[in-house]
């Protein structure tokens, strides 16, 4: 059957309306059902203990359940692939770290492509230290100390890691390109392994999560040269940072939240919107800080910048380091 041409026409822009409709009655009535937060690294890590946190908050908040799903596997690439092929929907949720952004780059073939398939949302903290621990026994006790010894001894010093690509090996990586140092890399399969190995003396220096060295240090087991953040930690005031010796040295962990590419932006902007008041509530600031975190505020626009800066200052890094994934 023939249609009259304004009839057409009139069909045409109703469909072409459709998928218009759809977004900004999903954005409307979302959440209708639980909604999926996946994390890539096992409970009662930090990352999971983050994503919790968030989840209740957001599961009172949006009136529907927060399931967080633990997806461990391939350095947390087997949680960004779930997602990343997941429905644009708001209904499966990322829990992002520093991890992501080191990966693209650290592992060649994926089945996802990071900067392209995931959307950033919101931003949860940023600027989690690392701390440079020698041991006891190791002469040097300052960072320009263990400068100068590194250059007068290069390849003799001996950095532990917890495996090659982890962030103890990155930071160590930034540290020797900007120091113009050459450290000897030792992988572990773990950090426990190294730190045990660092306490006997085994090796001299590990760049390590400030969480599990800190006790270390306190008991003197461990020697803290610097943290690796911008900022002086309040578990540590007296230990410097980095770049107080290293002008621009800045190695920080985040977290935040992010959804597969396509997420309509109405709910994009809730969950922001949603998230935002949870870090400044009072209970979850308090909460933050017991954990030695402080909560980081964005737009989505403004945490795609982030984590796109983030992806690409590890990126020049892995690669100017030939680090290649086992």
């Amino acid at each position: 059957m023939k249609l009259p041409h304004r009839h057409f026409l009139h069909l045409a822009a109703g469909a072409a309306a459709l998928p218009c409709v759809s977004r900004s009655a999903l954005a409307q009535t979302y959440p209708n059902k639980p909604v999926r937060l996946v994390v890539g690294f096992p409970a009662g890590g930090v990352v999971d203990v983050f994503a919790r946190l968030i989840g209740q908050w957001l599961s009172e908040r949006l009136g529907q359940q927060i399931v967080v799903e633990n997806r461990t596997g391939a350095a947390g690439n087997l949680a960004t692939e779930s997602v990343a092929k997941a429905a644009p929907d708001g209904y499966t949720l990322l829990q992002l770290t520093l991890t992501n952004a080191i990966n693209a780059t650290l592992f060649e073939r994926l089945n996802f492509n990071f900067p392209a398939d995931i959307a950033p949302v919101a931003s949860i903290f940023r600027g989690s230290s690392s701390i440079v621990v020698v041991n006891p026994n190791f002469s040097v006790k300052t960072i320009p100390e263990l400068i100068a010894y590194a250059k007068a001894n290069p390849g003799k010093v001996t950095m532990a890691s917890a495996g090659i690509g982890s962030v103890q090996h990155i930071y160590g990586e930034l540290f020797k390109m900007m120091a113009g140092v050459d450290l000897l890399h030792v992988p572990y399969r773990g950090g426990p392994q190294a730190l045990t190995d660092l306490i006997s003396g085994q090796v001299q220096i590990i760049f390590d999560p400030l969480a599990n060295s800190v006790e270390h240090v306190k008991a003197s087991r461990l020697r803290a040269l610097a943290v690796t953040s911008t900022k002086r930690s309040a578990l540590l005031p007296d230990v410097p940072t980095v770049s107080e010796f290293v002008s621009g040295y800045d190695a920080s962990g985040w977290q935040g939240i992010g959804a597969p590419k396509n997420t309509p932006a109405a709910v994009v902007n809730r969950l922001n919107r949603e998230i935002n008041a949870g870090l400044a509530d009072p209970k979850i600031k308090q909460r933050f800080a017991e954990l030695g975190y402080e909560p980081y505020v964005t737009t989505p626009a403004e945490y795609s910048t982030f984590v796109a800066g983030e992806t690409q200052k590890w990126g020049r890094v892995i690669r100017t380091a030939n680090i290649k994934a086992e």
